[in-house]
């Protein structure tokens, strides 16, 4: 007889796995410490028009799947009424067998709204009205739906010329309790190489203050706005990295390159080698003075359809994972940190489920012996941030590093009904660490056990960021 479809004990299928889950992961909080929320969002407390703005809007995994199921753009991103959009949607998402989509979206419904229904055409419309109801109320605003996740504080995706002005207002206002914190997110002095770097670097001069005429003013500024988003409360940095590097330079080599660049030359690939690899040491070495962890993204292949690109712009769902290298490049730039004391917490992410290992093994060569997890082999990330991507990640770390000191799940998303991919990830975790158990791998040590469940659930993170939330 087949199981219910997403009962209370949804995949978890040993009795080991059902009590790490419902006794000591479910009832933790959540530290999403890596997402794209739109901060201004939350400090005006957004009221969503309907289910269609807050399921859909932004959601390029869903945008994808619409795509192959043979959706036209104009249901998708286009003109066409939100209530066609959605039921669209609805008619198509029964096809996502075997998809991540399928459970994500009954889980926000369930979670969020209190609907069991399954999604389909047939009752699109009925979803749409009893949907729409509940979101003109107070508590499924932006804010009201953080709150329903039992969330304690978020980490936004900003970029360092930002004037954090929302993150100040949200701080500001002592009736809401979660934490929203800005992360540093400096891609765009970073990529030399990009068509929008001539035009960013007058916008970052503005924000900071200095006049860049050399690579040590780039630097300069760069710090003047980190210093600006410290005193907002930033713990963290996040780097987009989609092909490793390593090139060293000389400061006269820098200056030039920069102002051949910012003369409208291109520049040969060493050179934004040698660039990038010159900031990105700047930037390790004030994240460590500065106790913030850096996030290193490896191994995305951005924006591969260029009629697509040209027509809506980046993060529309035309991404995909690379294949290049990354191990000789990457141990070459956290080396050159670590020989100078200067390696700040570090966390790992790769888009290639095929450098598992290679991360897995790395994070190895730089632990220190003083902080419990340094070195972070990060979660299953976008393509992976799904059942067999989630285990293959946490299998590898556990044969090869500590599972134990994993600073767990995040969304990285810019929906505020994505939390229940936490909830998906903790089931995922606890049915893998309770076959253990069940296999007679691990003792059933019930303290040890929580320890384990709870800290990468919740306390990892909260310890490893020093967000001071409980």
């Amino acid at each position: 007889m087949a199981k219910p479809f997403m009962d209370e004990d949804f995949l978890l299928e040993t009795p080991t796995a059902r009590m790490l889950y419902h006794d000591h992961a479910a009832p933790q909080p959540i530290l999403d410490y890596h997402c794209h929320l739109p901060p201004a969002d939350i400090a005006e407390n957004k009221q969503f028009r309907n289910i269609t703005e807050v399921w859909l809007g932004g959601d390029h995994y869903k945008w994808r799947f619409m795509r192959s199921s043979g959706v036209t753009e104009d249901f998708i991103t286009g003109d066409q009424p939100d209530q066609a959009k959605f039921r669209r949607f609805c008619e198509v998402l029964p096809l996502a067998v075997g998809n991540p989509l399928y459970h994500w979206c009954h889980l926000e419904l369930r979670r969020f709204f209190g609907i069991d229904a399954l999604v389909n055409a047939g009752n699109a419309d009925g979803l749409w009205e009893a949907c729409n109801a509940k979101l003109k109320q107070p508590e499924f605003f932006a804010r009201g739906l953080m709150l329903r996740a039992n969330v304690r504080a978020v980490c936004t995706t900003d970029d360092p010329v930002d004037d954090l002005a929302n993150h100040a207002a949200i701080a500001a206002d002592k009736s809401f309790p979660i934490k929203v914190l800005p992360t540093f997110r400096p891609d765009r002095a970073f990529n030399i190489d990009r068509a929008e770097f001539i035009g960013y670097i007058p916008k970052l001069a503005d924000a900071s203050g200095v006049r860049i005429a050399c690579f040590a003013d780039l630097l300069k500024a760069l710090d003047a706005r980190m210093d600006h988003f410290a005193r907002h409360g930033c713990r963290l940095s996040d780097h987009g990295v989609d092909v490793t590097f390593f090139a060293e330079a000389t400061e006269a080599e820098l200056d030039a390159i920069l102002a051949r660049r910012l003369g409208g030359e291109r520049l040969t690939p060493r050179e934004v080698e040698q660039h990038k690899t010159a900031v990105l040491l700047h930037l390790g070495r004030e994240y460590a003075k500065r106790d913030w962890a850096m996030q290193l993204h490896l191994g995305a292949q951005r924006n591969n359809n260029t009629r697509m690109f040209e027509r809506l712009g980046p993060d529309t769902g035309w991404d995909s994972i690379s294949d290049s290298l990354v191990a000789a490049h990457l141990a070459r730039t956290l080396d050159a940190l670590d020989r100078e004391d200067s390696l700040p917490r570090t966390i790992l992410y790769c888009l290639n489920p095929t450098q598992n290992e290679v991360l897995g093994t790395m994070i190895g060569n730089f632990q220190d012996g003083q902080v419990m997890g340094k070195m972070q082999f990060g979660s299953g990330w976008w393509f992976n941030d799904q059942k067999d991507g989630m285990i293959r990640q946490m299998t590898a770390l556990a044969n090869l590093g500590n599972l134990g000191a994993f600073v767990g799940m995040l969304t990285d998303s810019r929906s505020f009904l994505s939390y229940t991919r936490h909830e998906y990830f903790r089931r995922i975790l606890c049915n893998l660490i309770g076959g253990w158990v069940e296999n007679g791998e691990y003792p059933q040590d019930w303290p040890q056990l929580q320890r384990v469940v709870e800290g990468i659930c919740y306390g990892n993170a909260n310890r490893y960021f020093g967000l001071g939330t409980s």
